[in-house]
């Protein structure tokens, strides 16, 4: 049955506008992104192969973020255009995510900023190293990636993580990065990085509040650890 020969009330476009965004299945969402199907398949089914690309169940969207256009064009019915659109929602999502700043977003606590990154990095497949740059208020002013490495691992020069901050003479940074496993717990060379920064922030006047590891729903403060 054609999408158009489905009563409004069932159609992925109506079905939003009648009873809003939340009402409708992962399936009719990805539908009305796609939002034609082919001859031989709607756009819900379409959305439906799209789902069942790494999972059985289709109730978790998370695999998204990580499949390739090359493999969406792989569906039939999922062109070069489908597919880029579908990799352009995932990263707005990703984006919606991330703290504005006009948010005037104040840090407390290393919760605050782990709640605040979370979302944005605990399904990352690489190490991302950010620093956070913060005004004597620890009021966010920046926050900026340095840093992209492996699934296991990320280089971080102290000159190229402090540039920016010293150009806006800011007197506190944060330290932030992810661990791929899910697991946030700091290893050796976690450790080493920390004292690394920690030292050059130092010797040009820049106070290192925090070095704090993302997993996936969880988080450690490399600085709490050590007061343990």
């Amino acid at each position: 049955m054609k999408i158009k020969e489905l009563p409004q009330s069932e159609r992925p476009y109506e079905k939003l506008e009648m009873y809003s965004a939340n009402r409708l299945s992962n399936a009719e969402l990805l539908a009305i992104v796609i939002k034609s199907g082919t001859k031989e398949h709607t756009s819900i089914e379409l959305a439906q192969k799209i789902l069942n690309l790494k999972q059985e169940n289709g109730t978790n969207l998370r695999f998204l973020q990580d499949v390739s256009i090359t493999e969406l064009m792989q569906i039939k019915g999922i062109g070069r255009v489908k597919a880029i659109q579908l990799k352009a929602i995932c990263e707005l999502a990703k984006r919606m995510a991330r703290p504005l700043r006009e948010m005037q977003v104040v840090i407390h606590t290393p919760e605050d900023l782990a709640n605040l990154l979370m979302e944005e990095l605990r399904y990352e497949k690489r190490e991302i190293v950010k620093v956070v740059i913060l005004n004597t208020k620890n009021k966010i002013l920046k926050i900026e990636d340095i840093s992209l490495g492996g699934a296991n691992h990320a280089s971080l020069v102290p000159k190229d993580a402090l540039s920016e901050a010293i150009k806006m003479c800011a007197p506190k940074i944060i330290l932030v990065h992810n661990h791929p496993s899910g697991d946030p717990t700091p290893s050796k060379s976690d450790y080493h990085m920390t004292d690394r920064m920690y030292d050059a922030a130092e010797l040009v006047g820049i106070q290192m509040l925090d070095h704090i590891i993302i997993g996936d729903g969880n988080y450690q403060s490399i600085f709490a650890k050590r007061k343990e």
